[in-house]
């Protein structure tokens, strides 16, 4: 007898305030498939997890595992079923260590002294670099989710769920999660994977549900497909094409020379000597692996640590080693953070209160707020940027990542700034998003803004930079044109081997 599905949804529907997040979905995953769930930013992929996961209760339809109707009614059942997950925005407590946090999701089963020996051990399996012994809230980003899916992968699912698990990994590093999903698969277990990666859908999965508006739009099998024909799915057009001008180079916006800064914290990244320029009219790109010391040096270059040398970090001729956040939006230096919930927006305050936390227009004389201006502004932008949110005044935590992150980028540039410097622009952004987003960046450019941008997506900097630099152990290399850059040299640079007497470009 052929075996029954290991999941099947029938008729799943959810519905907010604002948003119909699921729509009489169907979806049917079969052991040992990778299956894909392609949808553009706020299409509800999020939200269905969730829901398969345990962690939001449907409204209406009916969850069949291996053939027999169940509701999953908590994270911790889903568990006891053998289904585990890695949220897009993570589920980690700062406070705690990555081997405490991982023993939390793991039950009494092991001591911890055990669980800090099977993260070594399967992180070394699967190539997924972890220190167990680190304090959270000492991670970036990147550590961070490599920190959840070797919590997931410790509980021998036999459903593992995967939102945006590339998104801050390395191509090196994508490589090699996904020699270990394809072992996975091979030992019966099913994946759920969610990615605006087309490539990487081709590459990975065995079968695809398209999702548009919370309703299920296609299913197809995503190696017989091209990007263009998932674009189309997916968004219903094409994303645009680029362009990128040569640059008219101005004056020097940002000078940082002989920036040595010693580590604030035990687990950080000193920074050695760092040195570049950015120009008035170009975008320069950061390239590396994440924890090198680029949380490191956007904290000197944002003003949350002011510790730099005096002198060392300048804004068009002037020295802001040591000032402060406000003074440096003052100067035209803007930033966007790689953690949206949290340090680039306060999750439960509204999309127009969170404009205030680096604009000030609408706020008068005394601090008074002139709330209607500020909510103009909000819904200015949710239109600018093409949002999906319920208004200005939905809260930031109920926009699905990708259209939380178009609202960041776009409350930076379209305050005119005459430094931008972005961490990670398109983060767990659809193609339609991302192409908007770089095309916004370009723009930018074009008018004469600096733009700085930190990514570990080399394809994303090959397409919007004129010029790249490395940072590999609190160190950067020297600049390089990127029409004379290779993906191949990049990466050989992202260990460290550069060579000293390149000429800068």
């Amino acid at each position: 007898m052929t075996a029954p599905p290991r999941l099947e949804l029938l008729g799943i529907t959810k519905q907010y305030p604002a948003v119909r997040a699921n729509d009489g979905v169907a979806l049917t995953v079969a052991p040992c498939q990778i299956h894909a769930v392609l949808g553009e930013n706020g299409a509800g992929k999020s939200t269905l997890m969730k829901i398969i996961y345990g962690a939001v209760k449907p409204d209406a339809g009916e969850v069949r595992w291996n053939g027999q109707p169940v509701q999953i009614t908590s994270p911790a059942h889903a568990r006891t079923l053998g289904i585990s997950m890695v949220y897009q925005h993570f589920s980690l407590f700062d406070t705690l260590t990555a081997a405490e946090n991982v023993w939390l999701g793991l039950g009494k089963a092991m001591s911890l002294a055990q669980v800090i020996e099977r993260i070594r051990a399967v992180a070394g399996e699967y190539g997924l670099e972890v220190d167990p012994l680190r304090p959270v809230h000492s991670l970036s980003v990147g550590e961070r989710q490599r920190v959840e899916i070797v919590r997931a992968l410790l509980t021998n699912p036999k459903l593992l769920i995967l939102d945006e698990p590339t998104s801050v990994l390395t191509p090196q590093a994508v490589e090699k999660l996904f020699v270990t999903l394809r072992k996975l698969s091979a030992n019966g277990c099913a994946i759920l994977y969610i990615s605006h990666k087309l490539d990487e859908i081709r590459a990975l999965c065995h079968h695809c549900t398209v999702l548009r508006g919370g309703k299920v739009t296609g299913e197809v099998n995503p190696t017989t497909e091209t990007n263009a024909s998932l674009s189309r799915l997916m968004i219903g057009a094409e994303p645009p094409q680029l362009q990128h001008r040569p640059a008219k180079l101005g004056e020097v916006a940002l000078a940082v020379r002989g920036l040595v800064l010693p580590k604030d914290d035990p687990f950080g990244t000193t920074l050695a000597d760092i040195g570049f320029e950015v120009r008035a009219g170009e975008i320069v790109g950061i390239a590396g692996v994440s924890g090198n010391g680029q949380q490191e040096l956007m904290a000197a270059l944002s003003g949350e640590d002011r510790r730099a040398p005096a002198g060392s970090v300048t804004l068009f001729g002037q020295d802001i080693a040591q000032a402060s956040p406000t003074v440096r939006r003052r100067q035209g230096l803007h930033f966007v953070p790689e953690e949206r919930l949290g340090r680039g927006a306060v999750p439960t305050l509204s999309l127009a209160h969170n404009v205030l936390l680096t604009r000030t227009e609408g706020v008068g004389r005394g601090g008074w707020l002139d709330m209607s201006a500020i909510r103009a502004q909000s819904a200015e932008l949710i239109r600018r940027f093409n949002v999906k949110a319920g208004g200005p005044q939905a809260a930031a935590k109920s926009l699905s990542g990708g259209n939380l992150q178009k609202y960041l980028v776009g409350r930076e540039i379209a305050a005119n700034p005459k430094l931008l410097i972005v961490s990670q622009p398109t983060w767990g952004v659809d193609v339609g998003a991302a192409a908007q987003i770089r095309g916004e960046l370009l723009a930018l450019r074009d008018a004469g803004c600096a733009l700085l941008v930190v990514s570990e997506e080399l394809d994303e900097l090959f397409e919007v930079c004129d010029r790249l630099v490395v940072i590999a152990q609190g160190r950067v290399s020297p600049s390089i044109a990127t029409r004379d850059a290779t993906i191949e040299r990049i990466g050989a640079w992202m260990s460290g081997l550069w060579e000293r007497d390149h000429v800068e470009a």
